[in-house]
């Protein structure tokens, strides 16, 4: 039996399906993994996320520790409540975790770290904390629910307390306003706009009815994976881990390069695999012949082997198969670049393409 988390009994007086997930019991699905994930394309849907963990970071040192922690740089945080999304590396350059960050003012943060990696993240961090006069707090007091949709700020707002409810109306993307410990943030992992909240966990079985009664479906691990690979967003321990690093990932964007005498963890490595020719690209792929994309399948080039797939399944939202893959060393493809890859022993058809897939209920690449 794995941890559960506050609404455990919802789920299953909900009829979900329980399975195991980073050492928790979670909903797969409540009995339509595709309908849950039209919802939240077209309307709005809710996660019980709160297997995750937010970390709160504080101290004098906060702010110069963070910079050494993480590849991209929380100095870029100029407005209390701005968020970055960043990859903790080890010395090596692989990914420790991906996480998102919020300044709080001062020298206050919270990170957001995933569950299946959570202990491990916060003994990563105190162990490299050595010098540094910081405070690292695992929150393990609250409990965590994603409201995604084009309908979802409206209808979550309706239910927040009073002192929040304006104020998370009016966040930007990737800000967050908080009130005692109420934490908005205008974030998700879905590629549809919505807020991630952040709030007391004897206060969210109330929370999670009162947004059902206002329409807001309740959606499981199922339909947040094919909604996040639609959006293009890489998923830890299948498209990076501690050794894979961003630049073999899609996420150099993420790499904070300069001011160059930052000296984040991992910095040397990366700057060695940056400057080779041969590093292993990211790409996305469009299944054009029959099947599905799975992870771990062979992509083929001129009927070689050419590299893996690291994520893949069907798009509700395209009616195709999609994929993220990692080419082998020295292979290059380019979007609009045909390949292949097998399928139950066959070579079945595909075409490279730029994530993301689909956001905001759209297709972002061309389907012919």
């Amino acid at each position: 039996m794995g941890s559960r988390t506050p609404l455990y009994a919802e789920h299953l007086a909900l009829g979900a399906r329980m399975v195991p997930f980073g050492g928790w019991d979670m909903p797969l699905h409540y009995g339509s993994q595709l309908d849950e994930h039209q919802t939240v394309r077209h309307a709005a849907g809710v996660f019980d996320v709160s297997h995750m963990r937010p970390v709160d970071v504080e101290g004098a040192g906060a702010r110069d520790f963070l910079r050494h922690l993480l590849a991209n740089d929380v100095a870029r945080l100029a407005t209390p409540g701005k968020a970055l999304y960043s990859c903790m590396l080890n010395e090596l350059g692989g990914v420790v975790d991906d996480l998102i960050v919020y300044w709080r003012g001062g020298e206050r943060y919270r990170l957001v770290v995933n569950a299946a990696t959570a202990h491990g993240d916060i003994a990563w961090m105190r162990a490299q904390s050595g010098h540094f006069a910081v405070r690292i707090a695992p929150r393990e007091d609250l409990a965590m629910l994603a409201v995604q949709g084009p309908e979802a700020r409206a209808r979550a707002a309706a239910l927040l307390p009073a002192e929040l409810a304006e104020s998370a109306l009016a966040l930007k993307p990737f800000f967050a306003t908080e009130h005692n410990d109420w934490f908005v943030a205008r974030t998700g992992y879905t590629g549809e706009d919505g807020f991630e909240l952040m709030l007391p966990a004897d206060a969210v079985v109330e929370l999670w009815r009162a947004l059902l009664a206002a329409g807001v479906r309740p959606c499981g691990l199922g339909a947040r994976d094919t909604l996040r690979l639609e959006a293009g967003m890489n998923l830890y321990g299948q498209d990076m881990d501690a050794d894979v690093g961003p630049l073999e990932s899609g996420l150099e964007w993420t790499v904070a390069w300069e001011p160059a005498e930052r000296d984040f963890i991992g910095r040397t490595a990366l700057e060695h695999l940056r400057a080779s020719p041969d590093r292993r690209r990211f790409i996305g792929l469009l299944l054009s012949g029959r099947g599905v994309l799975r992870a771990h399948q062979c992509l083929l080039v001129a009927g070689q082997p050419a590299g893996d797939i690291t994520s893949g399944g069907f798009a509700p939202t395209l009616g195709r198969s999609i994929a993220l893959a990692r080419l082998d060393s020295g292979v290059r493809l380019e979007p609009g670049d045909l390949c292949a890859v097998e399928i139950r022993g066959q070579a079945v058809a595909a075409r490279v393409v730029k994530p993301p897939f689909a956001r905001h209920g759209q297709a972002c690449i061309p389907l012919d």
